[in-house]
């Protein structure tokens, strides 16, 4: 089974880049109204607040 390739929406940053599988699996994954969104684990860490908060988008 081949998976995705996943683009964070942040910065552009590909999850098939990743050379460390443990890096690869740091990625997070946000649901909007049935829309898939991953963002990269360097930022995620910069927007945890925002994230945990359910801002929009927009605002960060």
């Amino acid at each position: 089974m081949t998976t995705p390739d996943v683009v964070c929406v942040r910065c552009g940053r590909r999850r098939s880049a990743e050379s460390d599988a443990l890096a690869a699996l740091a990625w997070a994954c946000t649901k909007d109204n049935g829309t898939e969104r991953w963002l990269c684990p360097d930022c995620a860490r910069n927007h945890t607040r925002d994230i945990e908060g359910k801002l929009p988008d927009e605002y960060w």
